[in-house]
């Protein structure tokens, strides 16, 4: 079974576009059924989200749409937010082919979906309650529709969607191609399947387990657009004797590239664009120790044997779990001991602690290391680099003018402390990505963050199911959640600053005792 998207029976602009995406390799789920569904056959996945199952289904979906200006294809899904996600990763695989594909949800306006289905798209993905709304409507027509997916088929009938679901089906074509991807399968599932459709064939992806016990595993909670300076004080205060750091895409591989030998690292990409003599002069100087950071994407470092890596780092986040026990048995290997390392931005966490439960892994959450700790480790390193501009004379003028205008005023080891501390903190983006994750005024106590959430004592939710909850979801001490209020139909909780984006991306849309939770940011008491 090929792996490499190249390899499939896909038209060049669809690989094209994969490429783009930065994906060489397909994950099991899309090496296993991208084939099946290209020969037209129905298929039942069985996965849960972060296994790469939008892709699965989603390249050979683009591949079969023809420039017919009418829905050939519908995509059903649990929730608004899976719904913009599957069309943005459609959007992405059909980039250089002319396939429409438009979101359907409700609270958006119906206005809009309404013109948007008669200027013509190929391909809808929707909620069940507002693909039915436009049925009745009689604004969107399914008679050409050559293929039905029905996307966490699970959660669709946990949500109450099946009647909905068996109503939409019944306006579909009888010899229709119909896919269904759900992470558990209980018997209503297979109710479903015997009755709509013709001899699936059944694709589970298997887990693996992680088997290295040598291996401490930590995760740092990190922003985007802090990411590279986290990532630099961590490898600031690790003593690293050599380290793979694993990248999402060859755009990812070479950018970080750049930024870090730019920093002084001694640092070199890996990726499937370079040729085999370039490949080999780099695992050769990653051998001999004359870099010490390989920065590669899962395909490229599949070669890899090097026994003495001490450090894997994740500086993205793995798609999926069968990635990250490949990723991080790089390290501890012949009895050495080994870290893996992964950095984890808000929207990541879930996935996070997808991964943490699919391998069973013990994880620890640490801090980014502050500025003192990475100076205090550098003190040496710092001392010596000191001693060699002074002994070497190689400063400029300027800076000794600068020097001589301030010596009358202040202390001589007072000015090299504020130049050393001005050189230390002038590449620092301190200030943290609170635009993204502006919360407001939520009421709470100083250095917290309040959240408002949508059940209370009617869901037989207690103080320590929430706290139990937030403190696995996010890796932090249950003593760190501050003051929580359970009313009848609602609850308040309040967590620290620094982790809300966090918990806020963890727990919107999860389940505490079965019944799903909105999680939002309360309003400051007294205002409605």
């Amino acid at each position: 079974m090929t792996n490499m998207f190249a390899d499939f029976p896909l038209h060049k602009s669809i690989i094209q576009a994969i490429n783009d995406m930065g994906f060489e390799e397909a994950s099991p789920i899309q090496a296993a059924c991208i084939p099946k569904v290209l020969e037209g056959g129905d298929l039942i996945g069985q996965a849960q989200t972060g296994t790469g199952k939008t892709a699965a289904f989603g390249i050979p979906l683009i591949e079969k749409m023809t420039p017919v200006n009418r829905v050939q294809a519908i995509v059903l899904t649990p929730t608004r937010e899976l719904a913009i996600q599957v069309a943005g990763e459609l959007m992405r695989i059909a980039k250089y082919k002319k396939v429409k594909t438009l979101p359907i949800y409700g609270g958006q306006s119906i206005g809009h979906q309404i013109r948007a289905l008669k200027q013509g798209v190929q391909v809808v993905i929707g909620t069940p309650g507002r693909v039915l709304d436009h049925l009745r409507r009689k604004t969107l027509r399914l008679d050409n529709v050559s293929m039905l997916v029905l996307d966490e088929a699970d959660e669709m009938l946990d949500m109450g969607f099946v009647d909905d679901i068996e109503t939409i089906i019944s306006h579909l074509p009888e010899n229709r191609q119909t896919l269904l991807f759900s992470a558990t399968m209980p018997p209503e599932i297979k109710r479903l399947a015997t009755r709509y459709m013709k001899k699936p064939e059944t694709i589970a992806v298997s887990r693996e387990e992680v088997t290295a016990p040598l291996i401490e595993q930590v995760y740092y909670k990190v922003f985007e657009r802090n990411k590279v300076e986290s990532l630099c004080r961590i490898l600031d205060s690790e003593d690293v004797d050599l380290g793979i750091i694993f990248c999402r895409t060859k755009r990812g591989v070479d950018e970080l590239t750049e930024v870090l030998q730019t920093r002084g690292y001694l640092a070199d990409g890996l990726h499937g664009d370079l040729s085999q003599a370039q490949r080999d002069k780099v695992m050769n100087a990653f051998r001999e120790g004359s870099i010490e950071f390989l920065i590669a994407t899962d395909v490229a470092a599949r070669g890899i044997d090097v026994g003495n890596v001490s450090h894997v780092i994740n500086y993205d986040i793995p798609q999926d779990s069968e990635s990250y026990v490949h990723r991080i048995g790089r390290t501890g290997r012949a009895g050495r001991k080994g870290i893996a390392m992964t950095l984890v931005t808000p929207r990541e966490m879930r996935q996070m602690m997808f991964i943490q439960k699919q391998t069973k892994a013990d994880m620890v959450s640490r801090n980014v290391p502050t500025l003192e700790e990475v100076a205090e480790r550098k003190q040496e390193q710092l001392r010596e680099q000191l001693v060699s501009l002074l002994e070497n004379d190689a400063m400029s003028d300027i800076y000794t003018k600068v020097v001589e205008s301030l010596v009358d005023q202040y202390l001589a080891e007072k000015i090299a402390a504020a130049a050393l501390h001005l050189s230390f903190h002038s590449e620092l983006a301190e200030a943290e990505d609170t635009e993204v994750y502006n919360f407001g005024e939520t009421g709470a106590a100083k250095g917290m963050v309040r959240f408002f959430l949508n059940v209370g004592r009617n869901a037989n939710v207690k103080p320590q199911d929430l706290v139990r909850e937030i403190s696995e979801s996010v890796g932090i001490p249950g003593k760190a959640v501050g003051r929580i209020d359970i009313f009848e139909s609602f609850t308040f909780v309040e967590v620290p600053e620094e982790v809300a984006p966090f918990v806020y991306e963890a727990l919107r849309q999860t389940r505490i005792n079965g019944k799903r939770i909105n999680l939002e940011p309360a309003k400051p008491r007294g205002k409605k």
